[in-house]
């Protein structure tokens, strides 16, 4: 079989996967739902029990689909980071993105604001989604000055973690001096979870991933041509300082939004662009982009069914099963190619 037709029938099979995996993970949960009443509901029928279609429309299909969109949009923004920066080890949250989303929802949560104060009950999702979405926004404009005015990726991601460590610094200090109770609502916080979304903000995650797409179409040229060098790449005749620009903005967007409304998600942005170009052996990006979204999308759902113990009322932090998940596979990876510098050969 030739490299072409490999990649054409992967790229038919994990659609496949999607699917498959996507309806398993709307038939389990804590209460057991027979499978044909699962298709019928999922495709418009009644299905047997009015509770049974409650749970499955306004819980168990949000959070479904909330998984592939959370795996897809962290998958993409790992990529671009590891391409802009030609560095294996980097994340969506390299820039300190997710810091500033969490120092957002530390303000919130540990500065004497309650979630469960029964005026702030129904907009508690909004409220930390606003908080998280201001804190990153923040990260953002200061980066993307950054950037602008820096000569070289490797200096622009040395500040972005200094942003990251300045914020988990403020964090720290708030979390010092506040109540046990406030610092346990924050933790569940970071934790992450993808059972507490309802239709809108899917919607709103869904639209957001479609423009961060849009975006890396566009760059697909840039970040092929980043891969060698930047020099290379202005050799080419590439504007490095706005393909940064847009590549730190798609990125931002995604991861951002994400976290806001999921917390923080471990591993899927790192782990994913790896396996995905083991899996294709290539880092043409305009095959990758759509591979490493839809693997992205397979892992997630994996995770969040594994999170959820089937036949169990308990569900776990979706955050520890991805690093426990994607921990292994960063290492298998390693270990198979015998060296990071091949990385991103293909």
């Amino acid at each position: 079989m030739n490299t072409s037709s490999y990649k054409i029938k992967l790229l038919f099979w994990l659609p496949l996967a999607i699917m498959l995996l996507f309806i398993l993970n709307i038939s389990l949960g804590s209460i057991t739902i027979p499978f044909p009443d699962v298709l019928a509901i999922i495709t418009g029928g009644e299905g047997d029990s009015v509770s049974w279609k409650n749970i499955i429309l306004n819980f168990r299909l949000p959070k479904a689909l909330a998984a592939l969109v959370v795996g897809a949009g962290l998958s993409i923004s790992g990529l671009q980071m590891q391409t802009l920066f030609r560095n294996p080890l980097a994340g969506p949250f390299v820039l300190g993105i997710s810091s500033g989303a969490s120092l957002g929802v530390a303000l919130l949560l540990l500065a004497g604001v309650s979630v469960y104060g029964v005026g702030l009950f129904n907009f508690t999702n909004w409220l930390v989604a606003i908080a998280a979405s201001t804190g990153s926004g923040l990260v953002l404009i200061l980066v993307m000055i950054v950037s602008l005015r820096v000569r070289d990726s490797m200096t622009l991601l040395i500040i972005g973690l200094m942003f990251g460590s300045l914020t988990g610094a403020v964090v720290s200090i708030l979390q010092y001096f506040s109540t046990g109770e406030e610092v346990q609502v924050y933790l569940f916080w970071t934790f992450g979870s993808l059972g507490g979304l309802n239709w809108s903000e899917v919607l709103i995650l869904s639209i957001i991933l479609l423009v961060g797409l849009s975006l890396n179409f566009i760059l697909v040229k840039p970040l092929n041509a980043l891969l060698l060098s930047e020099n290379y790449a202005k050799s080419l005749g590439l504007n490095v300082k706005q393909a940064r620009f847009l590549i730190i903005l798609s990125t931002s967007l995604l991861a951002g939004s994400i976290t806001a409304f999921c917390g923080p998600i471990a591993f899927i942005g790192l782990a994913v662009p790896h396996l995905t170009r083991l899996l294709f052996n290539t880092s043409d990006h305009k095959v990758l982009i759509p591979a490493v979204a839809m693997t992205g999308a397979i892992i997630m759902l994996v995770c969040d069914m594994v999170a959820q113990l089937p036949g169990s009322d308990m569900i776990l932090p979706i955050n520890a099963i991805t690093s426990l998940l994607g921990a292994p596979v960063v290492i298998w990876i390693i270990l198979r190619r015998g060296s990071m510098k091949n990385t991103f050969a293909g």
